[in-house]
């Protein structure tokens, strides 16, 4: 299982992205979207799901971070849903509470080929330093569609804006580490009585 790899090259109008995923890795990052705040959330997913991955992206950013953002969830989570192939002997479910200071942030994930994503945070401030915090949600959003996962997203409490979002990330990394595993007892079957997740 250690071949499990992804890459996508998305370019628009908006974006030009470059992903590339290994499921099986060290939680290595190789990170440049231009995004600064992005980019320090993007090194939490990679190092705490131990998924290693190289994203590039040059995005429009004279206008706002938001296609960047989008467009870089798209594609990790078209790399992951590659990576994962016929997504046989996962263990596919995960769930997790975590914390972070005054923080405390759920996350459920269901890697089960229907994308669907429960959102259910509240920032008090617009932003993050220059980061629009509404990009969070869109990014999770682009990420669960993508890669044909249900994904549930709840923070309990927090003060800290930029600890909400760094549980969100962390608590979603964790959860994906979990289900993107093998699990011995199955590894050969699709866990699903369909026989399908895709």
């Amino acid at each position: 299982m250690s071949n499990r790899l992804g890459s996508v090259d998305r370019k628009t109008n908006e974006t030009d992205i470059s992903v590339t995923v290994k499921i099986d890795g060290t939680g290595l990052s190789n990170i440049e979207t231009g995004v600064g705040f992005f980019d320090h959330m993007l090194e939490q997913l990679s190092r705490h799901s131990l998924i290693d991955m190289d994203i590039q992206a040059d995005g429009d950013l004279h206008i706002d971070d938001h296609h960047t953002v989008e467009d870089v969830g798209i594609a990790i989570g078209q790399a992951i849903s590659k990576a994962l192939g016929d997504r046989k002997g996962i263990t596919r479910y995960a769930s997790l509470d975590l914390v972070m200071d005054e923080t405390m942030t759920k996350a459920g994930i269901d890697i089960s080929g229907r994308p669907f994503l429960v959102w259910d945070v509240d920032f008090s401030s617009p932003k993050i330093g220059t980061f629009d915090t509404e990009l969070v949600r869109e990014f999770f959003q682009a990420l669960a569609q993508n890669s044909g996962m249900t994904l549930h997203i709840n923070n309990y409490y927090g003060v800290n804006n930029h600890h909400i979002a760094e549980t969100c990330f962390k608590a979603v990394a964790r959860v994906l580490r979990t289900a993107c595993e093998i699990d011995p007892r199955q590894s050969d079957r699709v866990p699903s009585t369909k026989g399908s997740l895709n």
